[in-house]
């Protein structure tokens, strides 16, 4: 029997960028590979469509939007005279289709709450390791830049840095799929404007307003969408949901959820797992989003009070009130909310600490302690973009600010 070889060179229609085309017959193994595919079922943001109720874009369409840009730039410069093989190209694209692999259901809000002490970065490199070794060693290249050992800088820069395509790709796309303009950027100018100086990743003098605009929006971004009030209170919810869980699961055993997330409510699940038995990387491979929302909606129903509040509260958007201000909260007034808390729903003081917490978040859109924009002058000389800006001060913008959090019931009375 005779079959018609699969066309493995496809085309893509993307809402923010148009058509994107997979490179290579490689790329499309990896995408088709279940790991990959599994980014299709976990949202980008998080439980941010309680706010946005537009934004239920996924890990998958990020992965493929970062790999659309990383073509562009590695044709803008090779177009200027710098050297990228075909082989250091297609490890590009692998690496930055790659980078969000390791992300969990919810993507950053649950980070830590079902794998202790591994970022999402770690478990991206398990992944592309464990694909390395599945693929006979044709990953290799794509691991050392994402991981910034291969002798090329600018590469591993590409992937991750202050102005990688990771960032340029979610804030397109999220500024896309809320609505939110203050967050457009222009992406085909800023890659357009990058060049290589002495292995580090620069941009061309006359590309700081786009630089300029780029830090503008993602300091916008973080205050109107990653940290809205409601977005905080939504994901302190879920949070605080899974950390009962597990407390359930630990001293239960039998808490009902599907058997992808029991393995991980059920036991201490942390770096040295993963690093010891592989089989925990299949079973984290097996999570997604649809894991904890049908959990969650089965707990509605659980004896214990603290769990099925949270998760009526949470799935008929029944969000805790957030309050939000620049300087720590009185205790006193902390101490009112919790006794009144504690006394309205006749909770424990263990049981009062899933419904009042207290946090604090931080926003610098840019950060030059961490690793700088360079600027090009038209004499060759590189400066940072804090010192190069006329029109604006980007020492300002890259102050670290501070907002102290307050969460708690909406129908508590101080």
């Amino acid at each position: 029997m005779n079959f018609r070889a699969i066309n493995k060179i496809k085309t893509i229609n993307d809402p923010v960028y148009g058509f994107i085309t997979i490179p290579s017959e490689l790329v499309y193994d990896i995408m088709d590979h279940p790991w990959f595919q599994r980014l299709r079922r976990i949202k980008q943001l998080g439980l941010t469509n309680y706010v946005y109720p537009s934004a239920h874009h996924t890990r998958f369409q990020h992965a493929l939007g970062a790999m659309h840009l990383m073509r562009q730039a590695v044709g803008v410069l090779r177009s200027k005279g710098i050297q990228i093989s075909h082989e250091e190209a297609e490890g590009l694209c692998i690496a930055i289709l790659l980078h969000d692999i390791g992300h969990g259901p919810f993507s950053h809000t649950l980070e830590q709450s079902i794998v202790k002490g591994l970022s999402h970065e770690d478990i991206s490199d398990l992944f592309i390791a464990g694909l390395n070794h599945l693929f006979e060693g044709k990953l290799g290249l794509a691991g050392k830049i994402f991981r910034g050992t291969y002798s090329k800088k600018f590469l591993h820069q590409l992937v991750s840095s202050q102005l990688d395509m990771d960032r340029l790709d979610y804030l397109s796309r999220d500024s896309f799929f809320t609505g939110v303009a203050e967050g457009t950027i222009n992406t085909d100018r800023i890659i357009n404007m990058l060049t290589v100086s002495d292995d580090e990743l620069v941009v061309e003098s006359k590309g700081i307003y786009s630089i300029e605009k780029f830090i503008i929006a993602r300091r916008l971004m973080y205050w109107q969408v990653y940290l809205h009030k409601a977005v905080l209170a939504a994901d302190q919810m879920l949070v605080n949901i899974l950390k009962r869980a597990k407390y359930l699961g630990g001293t239960e055993k039998d808490i009902p959820s599907t058997p992808a997330l029991r393995y991980f409510l059920t036991h201490d699940i942390g770096k040295e797992d993963f690093l010891r038995d592989p089989a925990c990387l299949e079973r984290f491979a097996l999570l997604d989003d649809f894991d904890v929302v049908t959990s969650i909606k089965l707990w509605m129903d659980h004896p214990d009070k603290v769990l099925s509040t949270l998760c009526r509260c949470l799935i008929n958007r029944n969000l805790f009130r957030m309050e939000m201000q620049n300087e720590a909260f009185d205790p006193d007034y902390i101490l009112r909310i919790t006794a009144s808390t504690k006394k309205q729903y006749g909770l424990t003081s263990e049981e009062t600490s899933f419904f009042v917490n207290t946090e604090v978040v931080t926003n610098h859109a840019y950060n030059p302690r961490h690793d700088k924009i360079l600027i090009r002058t038209g004499d060759g000389k590189l400066t940072d973009v804090a010192t190069a800006s006329e029109q604006l001060d980007i020492a300002v913008l890259s102050t670290t600010v501070s907002k102290h959090l307050l969460s708690y019931p909406k129908d508590i009375k101080i």
